[in-house]
């Protein structure tokens, strides 16, 4: 089960967010997400559980939680939304009508 970590301190990195939840049981993945311009956290991440039971486990514990000054909100993630066209970044779109 993926969850959501929102309201990171931008010093977090992937390992202490991977220990963190490993407290609640077994972590398949960790990653706070890295904007792709300044090279800086965004402030949320996820973290994949291995079972559901542990996940929910983790939403009880964390969500809620201060951590380095900042209250952390934790929850199922959503799937990720699709667009129905690309956009080329210029404003325009890549899909011909």
């Amino acid at each position: 089960m993926k969850l959501y970590v929102g309201n990171l301190a931008f010093s977090v990195t992937d390992a202490e967010l991977e220990n963190l939840f490993a407290q609640a049981g077994r972590v398949a993945s960790a990653r706070v997400i890295i904007d792709r311009e300044t090279g800086k956290s965004r402030g949320f991440g996820f973290v994949e559980m291995s079972d559901r039971a542990e996940a929910e486990a983790a939403i009880s514990q964390f969500n809620g939680m201060l951590l380095y000054g900042r209250t952390l909100k934790v929850n199922e993630a959503r799937p990720q939304e699709r667009s129905s066209h690309r956009n080329n970044g210029f404003g325009r779109s890549s899909s011909r009508r």
